[in-house]
């Protein structure tokens, strides 16, 4: 299925991505002002068009538009900014996304924000945006608040809001709700084995070994932290924070990325005589060696660490470490080294640590994008 996006604050091409994945062949022309997200954008992306900052495009400049996608900038209204509303600088800049829409009458549009956008000067902020949509004239509205905890494991709140002309398929069902139930199946299953790049992600093989305590202002004075749980690090000499560990799942991806991720160390010469102990032996359905051809020693199976194989002396504690681009990369849903790449003026560079966790920060979860668009579909068939 063939369509033209209009992709405004595109940072480094969730929304692109999550199209893609979802079946459509997308033409893409996108809207950013970070160099760096722009030269990942048309590095991923080859066949798209850079249009420059959203204040300068024009909708007659433009070929017929089916999707125009916008996560304008949300500090103005995040919870953990100064909330200034639709007064702030950067929150503004909606007005340009919805000028947009008005001049280019997209059959679709979708707009992605923090969950801070409906309670921002108690609620004003929202029902203002909202009348401005009304006054386009011809469009359906519905949102809904849906967590990445559905479908990765980062929890991560936004307001997704979808606008489709109110002709495009009257006997259409629409896109919400969305719902959380069977989701959390599908990513503890799929998904979690996959997003960490150690054997930290098995916490459930490590049942009555010890936890790690992270300093906590709950009554008790700390919080447990176990093989596969995420730390948050923001204020860590803090005497109020708490709900600093996530049990399983990581909170809320920053541009900064202060998050770590608590995973077992191994005794690494007893894993090689292990290794070469049990190479092959293994039955039949059993955890085995993730890459026993490899010797990739990061790879053991948690199943070497469980009493019942007499191998407890290869586990030695646990340490904490930051999580690595690659897996903010994964919880976002992007492939793996999605922002390790950037186009410069058709010169490809390597990326910095440090852009890389702020455009990961800054991203749309692809996955919940992915459902989103699979739902749009009657509407461009």
């Amino acid at each position: 299925m063939k369509i033209r996006a209009l992709d405004l604050f595109s940072g480094i091409g969730g929304f692109h991505l999550g199209f893609s994945r979802a079946g459509y062949e997308v033409t893409s022309y996108f809207s950013e002002v970070d160099k760096h997200a722009i030269a990942v954008y048309q590095h991923q992306f080859k066949n798209s068009t850079y249009v420059g900052a959203v204040g300068d495009v024009r909708g007659a400049d433009l070929p017929a538009i089916d999707l125009i996608t916008f996560g304008s900038p949300c500090q103005d209204f995040s919870q953990a900014g100064a909330r200034r509303g639709l007064e702030g600088d950067r929150s503004s800049l909606i007005a340009e996304a919805i000028r947009l829409i008005r001049e280019c009458r997209p059959r679709v549009f979708i707009w992605e924000n923090v969950k801070g956008t409906f309670s921002s000067n108690d609620g004003a902020d929202f029902a203002a945006i909202l009348q401005a949509f009304i006054d386009l004239g011809g469009y359906r509205l519905e949102w809904q608040l849906l967590n990445t905890s559905w479908f990765l494991p980062q929890n991560r709140e936004r307001v997704y809001l979808v606008g489709h002309l109110a002709e495009a398929r009257g006997d259409w069902g629409g896109v919400f709700p969305i719902t959380e139930s069977g989701r959390e199946s599908y990513f503890r299953d799929t998904k979690v084995a996959s997003t960490l790049q150690s054997p930290g992600h098995a916490a459930g093989n490590y049942r009555g070994m010890n936890m790690i305590a992270v300093k906590s202002a709950k009554e008790c004075g700390y919080e447990e932290a176990g093989a596969g749980d995420s730390i948050n690090l923001t204020a860590i000499n803090s005497t109020t924070r708490r709900g600093r560990v996530g049990k399983q799942k990581a909170q809320t991806l920053d541009t900064l990325c202060e998050q770590a991720v608590v995973e077992p160390k191994y005794n690494y010469k007893k894993v090689n005589e292990t290794i070469e102990q049990n190479e092959g032996k293994f039955k039949k359905g059993e955890p085995t060696m993730m890459d026993l051809h490899n010797r990739n020693l990061m790879d053991v199976s948690p199943c070497l660490v469980e009493p019942h194989h007499n191998a407890a002396s290869l586990f030695d504690g646990y340490r904490i470490r930051r999580l690595t681009p690659i897996e903010c990369e994964r919880l976002q849903g992007f492939p793996d080294n999605h922002t390790l790449y950037g186009s410069y003026d058709g010169e490809v560079k390597k990326m910095s640590n440090t852009q890389r966790y702020k455009q990961c920060g800054n991203a749309v979860t692809v996955d919940v994008v992915e459902e989103i668009a699979k739902r749009l579909m009657p509407l461009f068939e």
